[in-house]
């Protein structure tokens, strides 16, 4: 029998499947289940998995003491350009911020360049005069009579939504403020976006951008938040829904609906929770996580048990692999390259013949053509099938089955036709190409951050990621390679680890020898009342942590670094030691530092977070002993190019001290780990499952 007492759920809705975790108060897996996503009203698939999990584990709804969910919605509505209309209203002479962006092309010699798409037309940029000066001084005060004719114009234009970023808001909101109230009070159907509470910070581009893209998504999302909070409440939850940020952490229902853009990528952060945690118990410092899904392959470095995060990212990139071809969002996020690559990526033949895989995705509805549910054209896990990787009787559980002979028709008429293979070599064709897509972005990853990845461990884990692992760490470079408990359901796993918790940044310039300490602390105090506010929402008891951080450069830069700062009031004493830091950080990053010019200090960051729940710790000393198979399957070798017979096992019959040699696929629940035939694996102390690479086996 288990503990029921304050069971938890997390519930993960992905571009394919909507993956479903159910725990005990202790953090022991009750239940998982891997559904269909249900993309016109993705509630339904979540209450779908939610009603299994709680079957299985013989639990009801008023037994759930903590819900936690992440989605995919708010990435594909901006992504997919399913927003509402938005205008956007800037200070008087600045209505073309966006078409002026950062004065320069993301690639120099393009003659057919495509410039990002940044939602808003010119049509619908609107200005109103009154400025601010970057220090919150007022300099002209608000026309409030062109606010009113501002109004008819926004109606007019069928604006639903509207961005406010006026000049140096951050520094002093009263004029975004009174804009909101006048026409919140003409329109009061109007979903407003105020910068000062989205992206409190300088550079008004960006910072416009973020605003906008809080807007165009904001009523959709807030609809959606409204809806699967009374779905849910009606089949008898009684415990608030704390939803997943794109920075690792959680926040309430009321926050996400007001600042949705916190959302996006929030499924992915699961899962570089889930692998830091994993990376912190087996003492691994330098890892790459890998989450390969239905819809997108995502990856993520790991250092020293904390995800690299940034402070923006781009959204839609017109160009795949370069920087500034995409729509700018400053927010705090987990740092990680995504692609088209999962297993509902379709393959297809270019007009110059050559095989393409992604990003276009089957999804869920029709879903790879093995499926049978009406896809006909391949897919990677078509490309799967053919090659014998996937058990028929036992995929998603044994609740959806796999029709060969549609994968087979699909890859020989969608690419065997086409460049005169047969449907098997189609197949393996299609694997090569995908495995290498997302292995060239995990190199391209590393080598943006200065990183090497040959070194590092890989965490796999998604419904795809285990499949691929062996594939894509070979062309990665990567030897070793970690599969852990219930991988099909990852990011899910991770949300339960992840701490309730809310970042705020603010701008305040100043330079590093003239702080005005006693204002700066006082802004510090006002930034933790708003942080602990919004936390304590959320974890209303236990310990609460803090993470200060200063933005600083050198004079005259436009580009600044992250340095900690002491949780407490800044003194005399600490200027020393923050040059000292900076300068550290600086040569570590670039080499050399420049003693003696002037330090400035633009943004101030603070980060509250409840207390993560505590690490497992693994039996070190095991029995080694050779796992029994239980059968075996005829599969089309990754290394050779050859059939061959390949060992298959119950991931549910390995126990810790098991080792075996591949080729091999260790089928569980929702997803398979093939073992390469250049592998061998072994099971730990917490049943997780190592995969090394063999560099002179394979054969």
């Amino acid at each position: 029998m288990h503990n029921k007492n304050g069971i938890r759920l997390a519930v993960d809705i992905g571009g394919t499947f909507t993956d479903t975790v159910l725990v005990d108060g202790q953090g022991h897996i009750l239940a998982t289940t891997k559904t269909p996503t249900t993309p016109k009203t993705p509630t339904l698939g979540a209450l779908a998995g939610a009603k299994h999990v709680l079957a299985e584990a013989s639990a009801n709804w008023p037994q759930i003491g903590g819900f936690i969910h992440g989605t995919t919605l708010a990435t594909n509505a901006l992504i997919e350009r399913r927003g509402a209309n938005v205008a956007t209203v800037t200070s008087e002479g600045f209505r073309d911020i966006l078409e002026i962006a950062y004065e320069r092309r993301y690639s120099q010699y393009e003659i057919n360049l495509v410039k990002p798409d940044l939602i808003v037309p010119r049509s619908r940029a609107f200005t109103i005069a009154g400025r601010m000066d970057a220090h919150g001084q007022a300099l002209q005060p608000l026309d409030e009579e062109a606010a009113h004719r501002l109004a008819g114009e926004l109606a007019a234009c069928g604006a639903k939504a509207v961005a406010i970023c006026l000049m140096h808001a951050y520094a002093n909101p009263a004029h975004e403020l009174r804009l909101r109230d006048l026409l919140q009070a003409a329109i009061p159907d109007l979903v407003i976006s105020l910068s000062h509470e989205v992206s409190p910070e300088a550079r008004e581009f960006d910072r416009l951008s973020t605003t906008i893209a809080n807007a165009y998504i904001q009523p959709q999302m807030a609809s959606y938040l409204t809806d699967f909070q009374a779905r849910f409440s009606n089949e008898g939850l009684t415990c608030p829904i704390l939803m997943m940020t794109a920075s690792g952490g959680m926040t309430t229902m009321e926050t996400a609906a007001r600042l949705p853009i916190r959302l996006v990528e929030s499924g992915p952060a699961g899962g570089a929770i889930l692998a830091a945690r994993i990376a912190a118990e087996t003492g691994e410092r330098e890892v790459l996580s890998f989450d390969m899904g239905g819809t997108t392959a995502k990856l993520c470095l790991i250092d020293r048990y904390r995800p690299q995060t940034a402070r923006k990212f781009e959204i839609a990139r017109a160009a795949r692999f370069i920087k500034g071809s995409g729509m700018p969002v400053r927010i705090p996020v987990i740092e990680m390259i995504e692609i088209g690559a999962g297993g509902g990526s379709i393959a297809h033949v270019d007009r110059l013949g050559r095989l393409q895989v992604g990003p276009e995705s089957a999804g869920s509805e029709p879903g790879p053509a093995a499926f049978a549910k009406g896809g006909t054209e391949p897919t990677v896990t078509d490309a799967d099938v053919m090659q014998g990787l996937i058990e028929p009787g036992r995929f998603a559980e044994g609740r959806l089955g796999i029709d060969m002979e549609a994968a087979e028709r699909a890859l020989a008429s969608g690419v065997g036709q086409v460049l005169e293979l047969e449907a098997a070599q189609a197949a393996h064709g299609v694997s090569e190409i995908v495995d290498e897509n997302m292995a060239a972005a995990g190199r391209m990853h590393a080598v943006e951050s200065g990183k090497d990845l040959g070194a590092r461990l890989m965490i796999a884990f998604g419904g795809n990621g285990p499949l691929h692992a062996t594939r894509v760490a070979r062309r990665a470079h990567v030897d070793r390679i970690l599969i852990p408990r219930d991988p099909g359901v990852g990011s899910a796993v991770g949300f339960l680890f992840a701490p309730v918790s809310f970042e705020v940044i603010r701008s305040r310039y100043g330079t590093l020898e003239g702080l005005d300490l006693d204002g700066l602390n006082a802004f510090f105090d006002a930034m933790i009342d708003e942080a602990e506010a919004l936390v304590r929402a959320g974890a209303p008891e236990g310990p609460l942590t803090r993470r200060r951080q200063a933005f600083m450069r050198y004079h005259g830069q436009g580009h600044e670094i992250e340095i900690p700062l002491p949780d407490r009031a800044l003194e005399e004493a600490d200027i020393p030691a923050l040059r000292r830091a900076f300068e550290e950080e600086y040569s570590r990053q670039f080499s050399r530092a420049v003693p003696g010019m002037k330090v400035e200090i633009l943004n101030w960051a603070l980060e509250v977070a409840s207390a993560p729940p505590a690490l497992e710790h693994y039996p070190e000393t095991l029995t080694k002993q050779l796992a029994q198979p239980s059968g075996q399957r005829r599969i089309l070798c990754d290394v050779t190019g050859k059939w061959r017979e390949a060992e298959i096992h119950d991931r549910g019959a390995l126990i810790p001290g098991d080792h075996l040699d591949g080729p091999a696929l260790i089928i569980e629940p929702q997803t398979t780990t093939f073992v390469s035939a250049d592998f061998s694996a072994h099971v730990d102390g917490g049943s997780n499952v190592w995969l090394t690479r063999n560099r002179e086996g394979g054969q």
